[in-house]
């Protein structure tokens, strides 16, 4: 047989997911299992893959079949499609393999023209129903036009709303017959005048133009963005679902709801929904009227509530998870639409895991399977009080680079925000992108909103690292950041304005939203030990300063697994030795400049020994090209002539002499030990010395300092700045008197030293992947201007996701793969981690599960993320 587009619901089940979506699996299942959904079929997600390589038509073999089960549902329903004496109305429905709430399109009362509603009313001459039939004709034109023929609502509500002023009303519901059959004239007038075409009158062309709309829906904008933030792929295509029409709003004894078995927003166990009287689902959905509590349900249909409370029974026994439903009540007689796994918030997630392994619904691994680790995250930061967020319209988005709420004062110099906050203001810091020398203002905002840079912008790392809300990439703002201020949805707003800004959506507000602290509750460590007990990947963290350490600490992490040692350069006082270093003229001078920071450095990794107790430490060399530490503003520079005894211009010419015109691939890390050994030598001896003190005061830890040197591309570049290190370091060691054990590792971050990993591997103790750079130079993109471009990509699907905030598996993926393969023979006790962004992203951390790593690294509140990701990785890969 040719392919078989179209399935009866009696015809599947839920294991037929990928083909029927998961609208159509679960009608299928529910079906199969007895409870009272009507009787349909469903075109499946492989006919919109055709649909969208036919050019966007539907072929005639599917429509052919979709009208063959038109066919068998007239049968089994004892209506017909477009018939005068008894028509069949259909509801035409999208089902992707995965939950897109709101995302795609429905069209409901299908089959309805002017001839058949003439029929239906003849046939029933009661003025209740004929009121019913115009409801149900306005609602078909304005959904059709909308849906189908693009048309957009604004203009059929105005209609409405009109006639409601004129006629002094305030519901849909309370307009009669004679003006819902008025508004059914204007809406097809309306129709005609925007299209230059009447209303489509011949149900099968409604049908087939319907079928079409929903399958081009899934190429919708909201689609495109809610499938990219959920790690949807675009290939899965969606279903579509065709089921007869039973009427919510077919009088007084009827109505819909949409209903979970457990509280979305606290996971407690109890009915939770929403019914109107006399309506149909989309009023319930888009708020239209007010709804009441699912329980009121009762009083008005006791028994079509007794038999939906046995069907919440019956679901949550069957799927074992808690139930998202749709349902219809007509005449008092229960009808199931739809039943899905529930979309639910974090801490609602914990809640039903814990109480489903406490029922015995589920086992503990399963249990740690079904959370979604990403909205964990959201458990972690201050959010948006729910209800001062729903009142509240955005009025920009950027990108959701670091999640939690922010609520204060724009500032716009990291120094105001510092002094600003140490007044005792709350601030958001607006940038039009940030460096790292902003970093005590980003610590101080509440919040950070930047023109410019992606998720893996400086200001989206360093963000997630201190857990601030941040809101990166904004391209809509117009900047003036000289006058402090800036244009937004045609508002200027200026220093000291108020601000919110949602670091989980992306979305900007106007004035204030008020918030409201996080808190952990005991159901969160519950699950986080599960998940202990599973994975075997260890999480580590990247933190730089105790404090961050301390935090990654109460959240799981086992040793740091980056710490970037120039974040602590920028202390004025650090800085300015820093700089005398960068303007020596020769070794001796530089060695005297370093001396000064040495000290610093060594108190440093000192607290960070201490914080870790005994647990791992990798300390970054140096990284970053130096002209990111020479001054900028005069005085600093004349500051700095003053103490090398040069003159100002002198100081000009070396600090511009330094800029390069691609930093990023320029005189940046181990280069900068190959050229000045002198900086290697320093950070050895500070890295050492902390050790053998740390040792000294806590012998029952296991201090051993794993330094790592960035930036290797090449064996003998390794094999020189090791030797310098090796030297100093056992100088050190032997001048103490101590036994102190310390590894010299290599980051991976150039695809020449994945390939060339054999070699490397005999002179490294260890890797660690730097995925930010090594996607940066395998792409051959800045990581810092790919944002600007990134939109036409996804737009043309030649991408599906920013391959800096998600791993690139076939292609950086393969990198890596190839590193651990040749590595480790070479070298059995290599081991092998991540400290990339990509190691607090749940699919990244999948795949680094399956190549074999031995850790992944990621920033301080990303850690329970990975820790829950790395269980999934173990319990999917068994």
């Amino acid at each position: 047989m040719a392919n078989k587009w179209v399935y009866m619901f009696s015809e599947g089940d839920m294991t037929m997911r990928n083909l029927l979506g998961g609208k159509g699996a679960n009608l299928a299942e529910m079906t199969t299992i007895g409870l009272p959904v009507p009787q349909g079929f469903t075109i499946t997600t492989e006919a919109c893959t055709q649909y969208y390589e036919d050019g966007r038509k539907i072929n005639d073999e599917i429509m052919a079949q979709a009208m063959e089960g038109v066919k068998k549902m007239e049968e089994i329903n004892g209506k017909k499609f477009g018939d005068l004496e008894n028509p069949l109305l259909v509801s035409v429905r999208s089902g992707a393999r995965a939950s897109m709430p709101g995302m795609m399109d429905t069209i409901l009362n299908l089959g309805l023209n002017d001839e058949v509603v003439a029929a239906m009313i003849a046939h029933n001459p009661d003025p209740a129903f004929e009121r019913f039939v115009y409801d149900s004709y306005r609602r078909f034109i304005q959904m059709f036009s909308d849906v189908v023929m693009e048309v957009g609502k604004k203009y059929f509500e105005q209609l409405i709303d009109k006639m409601k002023e004129e006629k002094g009303v305030k519901f849909d519901v309370e307009l009669t017959a004679a003006d819902l059959k008025t508004l059914a004239e204007q809406f097809k007038a309306e129709y005609k005048n925007q299209l230059g075409t009447d209303f489509p009158s011949d149900p099968v062309e409604q049908l087939k133009l319907a079928i079409e709309a929903v399958f081009r829906s899934w190429d919708n904008p909201r689609a495109n963005v809610y499938r990219r933030d959920n790690d949807i792929p675009y290939s899965w295509g969606t279903a579509v679902n065709v089921m007869p029409m039973v009427f919510g709003n077919l009088n007084n004894e009827s109505g819909t709801g949409v209903a979970f078995t457990r509280d979305p927003a606290t996971g407690e166990k109890k009915l939770m929904g929403e019914f109107l009287i006399n309506a149909q689902g989309e009023d319930v959905v888009a708020g239209v009227r007010t709804p009441m509590p699912i329980a009121q349900m009762e009083q008005e249909f006791p028994e079509a509530y007794a038999e939906f409370l046995k069907v919440c029974e019956t679901l949550e026994n069957h799927y074992h998870d808690m139930q998202d439903m749709e349902f219809t009540v007509e005449n008092k007689k229960l009808y199931m639409l739809q039943c899905r796994n529930g979309k639910r918030t974090a801490q609602a997630a914990l809640q039903i895991a814990c109480d489903l392994v406490d029922e015995g619904h589920k086992t503990e691994e399963e249990a740690v399977a079904m959370i979604d680790p990403r909205n964990l995250d959201t458990l972690l930061h201050p959010q948006f009080d729910a209800a001062a967020l729903k009142a509240a319209t955005p009025m920009g988005k950027g990108l959701g680079a670091s999640p939690g709420a922010a609520c204060g004062k724009i500032v716009f110099t990291a120094d105001d925000a510092e002094s600003w906050a140490a007044k005792g203001e709350k601030v958001v810091l607006v940038r039009l992108e940030t460096s790292p020398e902003d970093i005590t203002g980003m610590k101080s905002a509440q919040g950070i909103l930047t023109v410019r840079g992606g998720m893996t912008s400086h200001a989206a790392v360093v963000a997630r690292g201190m857990g601030t809300c941040c809101v990166s990439g904004c391209g809509d703002i117009i900047m003036d950041e000289e006058n402090k201020k800036f244009t937004l949805a045609g508002k200027e707003f200026h220093e000291g304005d108020f601000i919110s800004i949602d670091g989980t959506t992306g979305n900007i507000y106007d004035g204030v939203i008020k918030t409201v602290d996080a808190s952990i509750a005991g159901t969160f460590g519950r699950v986080m030990a599960w998940a202990d007990k599973y994975r075997t990947l260890k999480v580590r963290t990247n933190a730089d300063t105790p404090a961050d350490a301390k935090k990654a600490r109460e959240l799981g992490a086992e040793g740091i697994g980056l710490c970037r040692t120039e974040h602590m350069f920028f202390d004025p006082e650090r800085i300015a030795a820093f700089r005398e270093m960068i303007c020596s003229d020769t070794v001796e001078e530089r060695e005297e400049a370093l001396n000064k920071i040495l000290p610093y450095q060594q108190g440093d990794f000192k607290a960070l020994y201490e914080a870790l107790e005994g647990n791992p430490v990798t300390i970054r060399f140096l990284d970053p090209p130096l002209h990111e530490f020479v001054p900028t503003e005069e005085a600093d520079i004349e500051k700095l002539a003053k103490a090398k005894n040069k003159s100002v211009e002198e100081i000009k010419a070396l600090c511009n002499s330094l800029h390069e015109f691609n930093p990023m691939m320029g005189h940046r890390g181990c280069r900068l030990a190959v050229t000045y050994p002198e900086i290697a030598k320093m950070q050895t001896k500070a890295v050492i010395r902390a050790a053998i003190e740390v040792q000294k005061e806590h012998p029952d830890w296991n201090v051993e300092p794993e330094i790592m040197i960035p930036l290797v591309c090449e064996v003998k570049e390794l094999k020189y700045v090791k030797k310098v290190v090796v030297e100093t370091a056992d100088a050190e060691i032997a001048a103490a008197g101590v036994d102190l054990k310390y590894e010299v590792g290599t980051m991976i971050e150039i695809p020449r030293a994945a390939l060339t990993a054999d070699e490397i591997a005999k002179e490294a103790d260890f890797f660690c992947f730097g995925t930010n750079d090594l996607t940066q130079m395998t792409f051959g993109f800045s990581r810092d201007d790919a944002g600007k471009f990134l939109n036409a990509y996804y737009d043309a699907k030649i991408f599906e996701n920013d391959p800096f905030a998600k791993l690139d598996q076939t292609g950086v993926g393969k990198l890596m793969d190839m590193a651990v393969k040749l590595g480790k023979p070479v070298n059995p006790k290599l081991h092998i981690g991540i400290c990339g962004e990509h190691g607090g992203d749940p699919s990244s951390v999948e795949f680094c599960h399956k190549i074999g790593l031995d850790y992944v690294s990621c920033s301080p509140f990303r850690v329970p993320i990975a820790r829950l990701a790395a269980a999934q990785a173990a319990i999917a890969n068994k």
